[in-house]
């Protein structure tokens, strides 16, 4: 007999519409009561970080479950079935179910967020840190109120933020916005310089672009590489320097600093207002971390300027040991051949940790060519005793296109890439042929995927300064692939002298 429940029946029959009510509350509880169990199961098996007690020197392992979890989305999947069959797919393959965690090997360039997330923004570092960076960047840049915030350059506020809308601060540029005409592109340029601490802080962090064929402020603040996204690009939020250690410390899993100080344009004399030097730039920037009760093994201050680093080295010895420098003087052969006969000699002086462009680590490895090895400059730089950090991944959009545009990073290796898959075999060469101890990545999946598979774990926060208060290379970085066959390969360096081929 079928039942129908009309409304005439219904109505008729109160005491059935109870107990029907009572029924399905009960399916509904019963319903609540499985997926809580099944969530609870799912998060049992979950790799999951924790906070432990930790002097900061290493990054810890997970211990037990917590409210945090490390996430990759899909990106590094998709890489690695993009991959020719072989012994690297199949190793990437095999750690596809984790279990995941946070690597120190992987850096998260402008926060580690940048391919998708505006750069140097609260959510571009929260982002980051969620995909598993063990260090975060925070570039440090000054206001007219001698304040420091995060910043990839102090002339960029025209192209990352939306200052141009504000027209009580566009006024303050150091360039007003100019529309475009029939001979000229559109022009502004904005600096941190140009306002205050608090009125940096007002403003919204956009993702970089700008449309130089803007008529109107409006107009200007589109211009997003294709390859990235405008899906995020809601108002993110800006940092001071003090702000971002205070979040980077907040996070589980035992996050470190990296610092760059930003070299101020020539639009930003320095001394700055006639008094505020590059020496006290560089010392405020320490002088932030001891003010925090931030412990030196966990900062590894960054700069583009030799005398910014050794300054470092000189009146901050447990943070110049760690210190980088980041080494862009190679961009021609010229160049390139006089940047790797130095390397020698920044070791002499103390330097422990050299950052160069990844490309600059790369190059051609046969006459063809099709393949790539490491280039002169990585195996001079390894032996005079350099550990290295490169950058930047990430950055470039599909490896298809990297030849056709001229992409920087790819500059000394294009013709040997064309898919996306190619980008671990890139990471491969670099970490485990050359033995890099990191890798800036504006996506920080994709770096952090592949050093929890290899079980790259980072450098040693601490391991660069002795007893003796001497700066000293680090005797314990466990991706220190130095016995390799890095030196041999590069001896296959095409018939270039081992530096990269410049088209």
């Amino acid at each position: 007999m079928e039942l129908q429940l009309t409304k005439e029946v219904l109505l008729a029959h109160p005491a059935a519409v109870c107990l029907l009510s009572s029924l399905l509350s009960f399916v509904v509880d019963m319903a609540r009561i499985t997926c809580a169990l099944a969530f609870a199961a799912l998060a049992a098996a979950a790799p999951l970080i924790t906070r432990q007690d930790s002097d900061h020197t290493q990054l810890v392992a997970p211990d037990g479950p917590t409210e945090y979890q490390i996430s990759y989305g899909p990106r590094p999947y998709y890489i690695v079935q993009n991959m020719t069959e072989g012994p690297l797919k199949d190793k990437l393959m095999s750690c596809e179910n984790g279990p995941f965690s946070v690597s120190g090997w992987s850096i998260g360039h402008r926060g580690g967020g940048t391919l998708q997330i505006p750069e140097e923004s609260a959510q571009s570092q929260e982002a980051g840190a969620r995909m598993g960076a063990g260090v975060l960047e925070c570039d440090v840049a000054f206001t007219s109120d001698l304040q420091l915030v995060c910043r990839h350059s102090l002339c960029d506020l025209h192209t990352t933020t939306d200052i141009l809308l504000r027209p009580e601060l566009a006024a303050k540029c150091t360039t007003p916005f100019t529309p475009a005409n029939d001979t000229s592109s559109a022009t502004a340029l904005c600096c941190t310089s140009d306002i205050t601490e608090a009125e940096f802080l007002s403003l919204c962090s956009k993702m970089d672009g700008s449309n130089s064929s803007a008529t109107t402020p409006e107009d200007y603040q589109h211009g997003v590489p294709s390859f990235r996204t405008e899906l995020y690009d809601t108002c993110a939020t800006p940092q001071s320097l003090n702000g971002f250690i205070d979040l980077v410390d907040s996070f589980p899993g035992y996050r470190n600093f990296t610092p760059e100080l930003k070299t101020p344009p020539a639009q930003v004399p320095m001394p700055f207002q006639g008094t505020y030097t590059q020496e006290q730039y560089a010392r405020d920037l320490i002088n932030a971390f001891i003010n925090k009760g931030i412990a030196a093994a966990r900062v590894w201050p960054q700069s583009f300027l030799p005398a910014d680093v050794f300054q470092w080295i000189s009146e901050f010895p447990e943070f110049g040991s760690q210190a980088v420098y980041l080494d862009e003087e190679g961009d021609t052969p010229e160049t390139f051949t006089a940047a790797v006969a130095r390397l020698p000699s920044l070791k002499a002086q103390g330097l422990n940790i050299i950052a160069p462009p990844f490309n600059y680590l790369l190059t051609y490895g046969d006459s063809n060519n099709d393949t790539i090895v490491p280039s002169s400059y990585a195996t001079t730089a390894k032996a005079a005793g350099l550990d290295i950090i490169a950058w930047s991944f990430e950055r470039s959009g599909p490896l298809d296109r990297v030849e056709a545009t001229e992409d920087y990073y790819y500059s000394t290796f294009a013709q040997a890439v064309s898919y996306d898959g190619q980008l671990y075999e890139v990471l491969d060469i670099l970490a485990n042929d050359i033995g890099i101890i990191g890798m800036f990545s504006d996506w920080s999946a994709t770096t952090g995927y592949f050093a929890n598979c290899f079980g790259l774990t980072g450098p040693v926060g601490g391991s660069y300064y002795n007893s003796n208060g001497n700066s000293s290379s680090s005797t314990d970085n466990s991706n220190d692939n130095s016995d390799n066959d890095a030196s041999s390969s590069s001896n296959n360096s095409n018939n270039n002298g081992g530096w990269p081929n410049w088209e």
